[in-house]
């Protein structure tokens, strides 16, 4: 992938399958080299999918029992990002930017706006019909595709976005997905009728984040497994 003249570049980094207790590491470790006093290192889109995990945001209080989730063969985490509970697994795209947002020109709340219309796009793209709705995240109709959920620390970003893929859905009727009552969840093979794996829209999802942030990306050669767009 070449680099733009005046756009910022991201490095891309597939991780493949890996617990979330991985993950957040590197997150971490990518976070403290974007720090000055670190020298300023590159912002980065971390690409992965999860070993079956239930997460919860800072707002917590789910009162959703760790024990009982963890019985069901899934790990549980508490985390520093915003949003309550849900699930990671196999089948599903996570994007975890680690950015500077100074340097992407965008508030919090427009680099939040800017993960949900990169998703929309992607999913139009594919002749699915999302949009966004009152709560965070990307809808098709009443039904979540796509969950969002960051935490963001003297401008740079950590945690990041969970698209549903080819996710085996049943996970989630042990909880109450992101606290919202009422809605459900779904992914790109049951909205489209077919099998729609990571692979096949990780290239679609890089090109409607470029165009949605204006920046261009590379990937990086450690921990690249990826397909070329």
């Amino acid at each position: 992938m070449s680099r733009s003249p005046g756009r910022p570049v991201l490095r891309v980094l597939r991780l493949g399958l890996l617990p979330f207790s991985e993950a957040l590491v590197e997150q971490r470790r990518c976070a403290r080299a974007l720090r000055p006093e670190a020298g300023g290192g590159r912002d980065s889109l971390l690409l992965c999918e999860h070993r079956p995990v239930y997460t919860e945001g800072i707002r917590g209080g789910s009162g959703q029992d760790e024990a009982r989730l963890r019985a069901l063969g899934a790990d549980f985490h508490r985390t520093d990002r915003g949003g309550l509970i849900t699930f990671h697994g196999p089948g599903q795209l996570v994007c975890y930017p680690v950015l500077d947002l100074r340097r992407l020109r965008r508030s919090l709340r427009a680099y939040v706006c800017g993960l949900e219309g990169a998703v929309i796009r992607l999913c139009r793209g594919l002749g699915l019909e999302a949009a966004r709705a009152p709560e965070t995240g990307v809808w098709v109709q009443e039904r979540k595709i796509c969950a969002i959920g960051v935490h963001c620390s003297c401008y740079i970003t950590h945690h990041g976005l969970a698209l549903n893929c080819s996710t085996d859905l049943s996970w989630f009727r042990h909880i109450v997905p992101c606290g919202i009552v009422g809605k459900g969840v779904t992914s790109l093979t049951a909205e489209l009728g077919r099998e729609v794996t990571v692979d096949e829209v990780i290239p679609r999802f890089l090109e409607a984040f470029q165009e949605e942030f204006g920046c261009a990306v590379e990937y990086e050669d450690n921990h690249m497994t990826a397909a070329p767009m």
